[in-house]
């Protein structure tokens, strides 16, 4: 039970501490709306004075932009002399709507005259001293230039390479519209369908050698970043006799030179001695030029090649050696220019294949060495069959391995009493002459 005595003083700390407080929180309020109120009013001015455009992009409290005028031409009294720009893909010119214009016409820049100017110079090669040439001049992939001189007292050919002519340039397409600059000397590029095909030059040597016997062989240096390779390089074959030497071919190869790959062929020129007039190169140096033309995969030098065997007859034991030592002239049977040759080996008796034998591939080469022997046993019977090769015969067959297609044959040779030419006269001999080692070249037929 409350007192008497302390009712006053709870009036008296009430009065002095909830009435405080409350007057501040109405003082507060009032300040709060006499805010609220004038910031509306602010508003409502700047909303009268400016357009709506102006003030979505302004801050509140911050004073806007002027908005801008009218320019008004000097000439005239109209409002807007500078009107829309053209468009660029329109049919209609623009309307020139000044007094001054009508005296000069202005040069005025727009994207469809860029690229009219652009197609312009895009049509046009850049022209160099190696693009100056008339592209029928020297052929479609150029000339080659080179002399010959034949020395009787020495028995020596000397082959000069002096130069190439007119070699066709590596095409790099790529899908551009302007004109870039290039070097002036090797570089050129066309503007084709819209596609800019730019020229480059070659490095370019030249390999010469000797046909049919490809023992000879040579290659000039090379000549870095040109069409027109200038070699004046000398070579000189000793021994060739003028009897050899109309029975050979000059085989010029043109190839290009390149750092991270495969050097690329460019073409080839084959100069049969046989059709140069002899004497007119004997003890003078004489110029030919011959057109290049592209290289042949297969057979540049007529015939299969040529395969040298050697076989051996032992009537006691009844066995025939074969020794198959290896090929030349082979000709080219994949893209590289190459072969992967290897020979199958058939032992006929009465009409029919009773053993089968085959070298191993020799991988890249025209001119293959299998140093490998094969012995077969003759079958022997009582009527003294075994003792000679009578019914007895050989079937060689050399092919090119290929890992992917069938495996192509390049050429054959059938060794037996049915022979005929060298095969017939080398069966003779062995067949006469029991326990003797006999070799010889045989060229394969087809």
């Amino acid at each position: 039970m409350i007192s008497d005595k302390e009712s006053p003083v709870d009036v008296t700390l009430l009065t002095e501490t909830v009435v405080p407080a409350i007057l501040g929180l109405t003082l507060a309020a009032i300040l709060a709306v006499a805010a609220c109120f004038c910031a509306r009013k602010i508003r409502r001015q700047q909303k009268k004075a400016y357009p709506e455009s102006l003030q979505s992009n302004t801050i509140p409290f911050q004073t806007p932009p002027r908005p801008t005028k009218a320019i008004r031409s000097p000439n005239s009294s109209q409002t807007h002399y500078l009107k829309k720009s053209p468009s660029p893909t329109s049919a209609k010119a623009p309307e020139i709507t000044s007094s001054t214009a009508t005296q000069q016409a202005p040069i005025k820049y727009s994207e469809e005259n860029e690229l009219t100017k652009n197609t312009a110079l895009n049509t046009e090669v850049i022209k160099s001293p190696d693009t100056e040439q008339a592209p029928d001049e020297f052929g479609k992939l150029g000339t080659l230039v080179f002399k010959l001189r034949y020395i009787n007292d020495r028995n020596a050919l000397v082959v000069s390479v002096v130069r190439c002519r007119g070699l066709p340039s590596r095409n790099v397409n790529a899908m551009n519209t302007s004109v870039t600059s290039t070097d002036s000397n090797n570089v050129g590029q066309l503007q084709m369908n819209g596609k800019i095909q730019t020229t480059t030059a070659v490095d370019p040597y030249v390999k010469l050698q000797l046909l049919p016997e490809k023992q000879h062989k040579v290659k000039t240096r090379v000549v870095r970043n040109t069409r027109n390779p200038v070699y004046d390089e000398d070579f000189t074959f000793y021994g060739l006799t003028a009897d050899e030497l109309k029975s050979m071919s000059l085989h010029f190869v043109i190839l290009s030179f390149d750092r991270y790959s495969r050097d690329d062929v460019i073409g080839e020129v084959i100069c049969p001695v046989n059709t140069i007039e002899f004497q007119q190169i004997e003890n003078q140096q004489v110029a030919y030029s011959r057109e290049i033309q592209p290289r042949s995969l297969k057979g540049t030098v007529k015939g299969r090649g040529e395969i040298l065997v050697s076989l051996c007859w032992q009537p006691a034991a009844c066995r025939l050696t074969v020794v198959l030592l290896k090929a030349r002239n082979l000709p080219r049977m994949d893209v590289t220019g190459l072969a992967d040759p290897y020979v199958k080996l058939y032992m006929i008796y009465n009409g029919q294949r009773i053993a089968k034998k085959k070298t191993h591939v020799k991988k890249r080469t025209l001119s293959p060495v299998f140093n490998e022997s094969f012995a077969f046993d003759i079958p022997f019977n009582e009527a003294g069959a075994g003792q000679t090769l009578e019914g007895v015969s050989l079937e060689l067959m050399l092919l090119d391995w290929d890992r992917v297609t069938k495996n192509e044959v390049i050429g054959r040779l059938d060794l037996g009493p049915n022979a005929t030419g060298s095969a017939l006269n080398h069966w003779k001999e062995v067949s006469n002459s029991p326990r003797r080692q006999i070799a010889e070249w045989h060229k394969l037929r087809e």
